[in-house]
């Protein structure tokens, strides 16, 4: 079992920045791969960025890498999406997920919103141009 709160700024303008938190809990937690996604309005639900439970491995979206990075605080089970140069089309809700299986997951697989097991409660992030 995992739990996962989200917190973090709501509301930017284009260019700025934000920063989401995932604060995870749980037996299952330390070793769990965490990823985040965005749904925007209207529109399927789609990966953002994931990282390792070591927090060695990351992996972006070509739609915000070089803008966004996520990091992961191994002593405070947190994990930090810093949004950079954003731009009104980030406007979504973003989800923190953890995946806890202990199978091998390939690159491409991992991006699926299916191989993941737990959900934060979802943050609306409206950027403003």
């Amino acid at each position: 079992q995992v739990q996962l709160v989200q917190t973090g700024g709501e509301l930017g303008q284009a260019g700025g920045s934000l920063r989401l938190s995932c604060k995870f809990s749980g037996r299952d937690s330390p070793k769990a791969l965490i990823a985040w996604f965005r749904q925007a309005s209207g529109k399927e639900r789609e990966f953002v960025g994931r990282i390792s439970w070591t927090g060695r491995i990351t992996d972006y979206s070509d739609s915000v890498k070089g803008r966004f990075t996520i990091s992961r605080d191994l002593a405070n089970n947190t994990v930090t999406l810093q949004m950079n140069n954003l731009k009104p089309e980030d406007t979504a809700v973003y989800y923190c997920a953890a995946r806890t299986r202990p199978d091998y997951v390939t690159d491409y697989a991992v991006r699926r919103e299916s191989e993941y097991d737990y959900w934060g409660q979802g943050t609306q992030v409206t950027v403003s141009s």
